[in-house]
C-alpha cells in the first residue's frame, strides 16, 4: 500500500487493518496457497486467538482415531424445534407465564445422548485449543492458511453443538422463571438472564461425572436469578426514587371508555324515559326493573325471574320482551347517530355548494 493510499483511509479503517490477524503465506502440502480470509473470518480468527480456549478434558480425546469415534460412529440425535420459544415478543404477563411446550416440539435427551453431544462439543474445543498452542509456538505467532481454516472450522462446529444443546434445554429457563416469584424483576429480564446462565452451564458441564445436564443447569439458572434480584435490590437501595405520577402508566383509555359508557347509558335512559323508541308499557316496565332506570341506577337491578313475578309472566317471556325492547332502542340510537353525522357533513360543506 502506498503512502497516498494509506493517507486516504479513515482512522477507523486504519485501526481495523492493524488489528487484522496476519496469516502466514506458507503453501499447503498440495502446493496451493489457501484462499484469502474474508473480513468476517479475520475478525473471528482474531477473537479465537485472543484468548485461550477452555474445554472439559477427557481421555477419549487422546485415543487413536478419536475424531471418527466421537463424530462418525455416534448416533444421530434429533434437533429441537424452537419455533414456540418467543417469550419476550408476546405479552409477558399473561401469555408467556402460561405457555407450555407441546410434546411434539420438545426433544428430551437421554443420558447417553447428552454424553455424546458434550463429548463432541468439548472435542471441538479441544482441537481449537491444540491449534492455538501450535500457532503460538510459531516464531511469527501467525497461523498458516491451513491452521486458520481448521481453527475456524472447529470453532464453528463447537458453536453449532453448543447451540443445539442450549436449544434442547430452553424449556428449563421458562420453567425456572415461572417458579421464581420475583415481582421486582421484569419477566423478560429474568428470561434473558436465564438464557445466559444456560449457555454458561453448557460451557462448564462435565458429562463424564454421570449426572444429567438438567440437574446442573437448573441450579445454575436459579443462582443467576438470585444474583439478578440481589443486583436490582442493591441498585434500588443506592439510587432510591420518590413516587412520580408522570412515570405511572396512563389510564387515558380506561377513562375514555368509562366516559363513553356513562354517556351511552345516559342516552339510553333518556330514550326510555321520553319513549322515543315507541316502547310499550310492558317493555318500559321490564327495562326499568331490569336495569334500575326508574331509581337512577341506585338500586340493584332485578333478575328475569323477579321481573316476571311483577308483571305475571315467565322469565323466558321477560327475556323475549327485553330483547325486543333493546332492538327498538338500538334502531333509535343508530338513526340518531346517522342523523347527527348527516347534519355535521352539511355544516362542513362550503357555502353555495349545490
Amino acid at each position: 500500500m502506498t503512502q497516498a493510499t494509506r493517507a486516504n483511509l479513515s482512522p477507523l479503517e486504519q485501526m481495523r487493518r492493524r488489528q487484522r490477524v496476519g496469516v502466514s503465506r506458507t503453501s499447503t502440502r498440495s502446493g496451493k496457497v489457501s484462499k484469502q480470509l474474508s473480513h468476517e473470518d479475520e475478525r473471528l480468527l482474531l477473537q479465537i486467538l485472543s484468548k485461550e480456549q477452555d474445554f472439559i478434558d477427557s481421555e477419549v480425546f487422546y485415543e487413536d482415531e478419536a475424531e471418527e469415534t466421537i463424530y462418525e460412529d455416534a448416533p444421530d440425535i434429533a434437533k429441537p424445534d424452537t419455533t414456540w420459544y418467543h417469550p419476550v415478543m408476546d405479552d409477558i404477563s399473561s401469555i408467556s407465564r402460561t405457555r407450555s411446550v407441546k410434546s411434539s416440539q420438545q426433544v428430551i435427551l437421554t443420558g447417553a445422548e447428552e454424553r455424546v453431544l458434550f463429548h463432541q462439543f468439548n472435542y471441538a474445543r479441544y482441537r481449537v485449543w491444540k491449534l492455538q498452542q501450535e500457532v503460538w509456538a510459531r516464531p511469527d505467532k501467525k497461523p498458516t492458511p491451513e491452521q486458520a481454516e481448521h481453527l475456524l472450522s472447529w470453532h464453528r462446529r463447537a458453536g453449532r453443538i453448543r447451540e443445539q444443546i442450549a436449544e434442547t434445554n430452553l424449556a428449563l429457563v421458562l420453567a425456572m422463571a415461572k417458579r421464581t416469584r420475583m415481582s421486582e424483576v421484569d419477566f423478560a429480564d429474568l428470561v434473558s438472564e436465564g438464557n445466559m446462565a444456560l449457555l454458561r452451564a453448557v460451557d462448564k458441564f462435565d458429562a463424564g461425572r454421570g449426572f444429567k445436564f438438567s440437574t446442573y443447569a437448573c441450579r445454575a439458572i436459579l443462582k443467576a436469578f438470585s444474583r439478578q434480584g440481589m443486583k436490582l435490590s442493591k441498585y434500588r437501595q443506592r439510587f432510591p426514587t420518590d413516587f412520580d405520577p408522570k412515570l405511572e402508566k396512563s389510564d387515558f383509555l380506561e377513562t375514555k371508555r368509562a366516559d363513553f359508557e356513562k354517556d351511552t347509558a345516559a342516552e339510553v335512559r333518556e330514550i326510555v324515559t321520553a319513549n322515543r323508541a315507541d316502547l310499550s308499557e310492558v317493555e318500559r316496565t321490564v327495562l326499568e326493573h331490569r336495569f334500575g332506570l326508574e331509581s337512577g341506577g341506585h338500586e340493584k337491578p332485578m333478575t328475569l325471574e323477579q321481573v316476571g313475578q311483577i308483571i305475571g309472566v315467565t322469565k323466558e317471556r321477560v327475556r323475549q320482551i327485553q330483547n325486543k325492547a333493546m332492538e327498538k332502542i338500538r334502531v333509535e340510537l343508530e338513526s340518531n347517530f346517522l342523523g347527527t353525522l348527516e347534519s355535521d357533513n352539511k355544516a362542513l360543506e362550503p357555502v353555495g355548494a349545490s
